[in-house]
């Protein structure tokens, strides 16, 4: 008796630990559509990878509490799906998902009416899911109102804040340019509108982003040196990044030109750096070295790092001499700036490659001696001295 009693409380424990677990449900998209449109019940579709710690996350502290479970079985039809399956992929693609996890919300003749990205806490959620079944709160009411008016700016701050909860930066622009264009070139620069322009302006053509470009001060003014500069920085990642990310070299050199064109320091730097990541993705050694060679000492002449980095990459990859003789220079400065044993390792090992073995022995020595000093392994620098000790 005493061991079905305890057999029977296991159980008990067991259930009502799943009862709480959320397991995504994978209900085929047209088959949710279907009783969507029957029960009369928006759709709710989560987009997720089984990678994706903000998914995860949502899912064992979020969508497994009992509150948030009975909220959305009551009121939505729901589906759940992995962006890395055939369904997944297509609704991916579809609505231009960009970020995980995303929620969307769609009505009966399929219409995004609402949409939600990223990690949140229980309550928020919940107070999101409130929104979704809001008329006034959706996307299509918001957008009809701010078209009808566009010129006002709460109508379109109401629109673009709720836009921008579920899209990517980018899908901000045509509301933005839309109230914008409603816009002086005097009445730009106020705080209100550098509000609208750094949140939603991704066009660096665009007439606003190049007014900012012409009338720093004055927008200091009404915002701060340091909000323009992290603007500015912004719309080059923003243009630059997704193609470093998918290797697009042809629109990378096309669209590096617009992002040159600014003339500024600040993103001339950003430009050099992708231009190295892009030549180090796509092995294109030669774009390297014409980057290096005409940018390093004007853009990270004092990131000793950064130095030895661009160091580290010539001595695995670059071969003609006069070229390394340009590296070991860089490297020389980084150890002005930080006299450091891998700086000493690097430049014993570039001397090396360039067969200037004196050179070598020195640098060698020296990474040896601090080795030493700070009671550090040597093991490759004591490789590298009988190497050329041998010689």
């Amino acid at each position: 008796m005493r061991f079905l009693y305890v057999l029977f409380l296991a159980v008990t424990f067991q259930t009502a630990i799943s009862q709480n677990k959320f397991v995504p449900v994978d209900t085929p998209y047209k088959t949710a559509l279907e009783n969507a449109k029957k029960e009369g019940k928006p759709l709710f579709v989560m987009l997720y990878a089984d990678w994706c710690p903000h998914c995860n996350l949502m899912k064992s502290e979020v969508l497994s509490d009992p509150a948030v479970m009975d909220f959305l079985n009551k009121n939505f039809v729901c589906t759940y799906k992995n962006i890395e399956k055939e369904e997944g992929i297509a609704l991916k693609n579809k609505f231009n998902t960009k970020s995980l996890p995303t929620f969307l919300f769609l009505n009966a003749n399929e219409t995004l009416t609402y949409a939600l990205k990223g990690e949140m806490k229980k309550a928020e959620f919940l107070n999101e899911l409130h929104y979704a079944l809001n008329p006034k709160m959706l996307l299509p009411y918001l957008e009809k109102e701010f078209l009808a008016d566009p010129s006002n700016s709460d109508k379109y701050f109401t629109y673009l804040n709720t836009l921008k909860k579920g899209k990517d930066r980018t899908e901000l622009s045509p509301a933005t340019h839309k109230y914008l264009s409603t816009q002086s070139d005097a009445q730009l620069i106020s705080e209100l509108n550098w509000r609208v322009i750094a949140n939603g302006v991704t066009d660096i053509k665009s007439r606003e982003f190049q007014y900012v470009l012409n009338h720093q001060k004055e927008f200091a003014a009404v915002a701060s040196q340091n909000r323009i500069d992290r603007k500015i920085e912004s719309i080059v990642n923003e243009l630059l990044r997704p193609l470093v990310d998918n290797l697009d070299t042809i629109n990378y050199h096309k669209q590096r030109e617009v992002a040159k064109s600014i003339r500024l320091q600040k993103t001339d730097s950003l430009v050099f750096k992708y231009d190295l990541t892009l030549a180090e993705r796509t092995e294109k050694w030669d774009f390297y070295k014409n980057v290096t060679i005409e940018d390093t000492q004007k853009l990270v002449w004092n990131d000793a790092s950064f130095l030895k980095e661009i160091g580290n990459t010539y001595l695995k990859h670059i071969d003609d001499a006069e070229s390394l003789k340009k590296a070991i220079f860089w490297v020389n400065h980084s150890l002005e700036l930080n006299d450091s044993y891998d700086g000493n390792l690097l430049q014993a090992r570039l001397y090396n490659k360039i067969k200037d073995k004196k050179k070598a022995l020195e640098y060698a020595k020296e990474a040896k001696s601090i080795s030493k000093e700070m009671g550090w392994d040597s093991k490759d620098t004591d490789a590298l001295l009988a190497e050329l000790n041998k010689k």
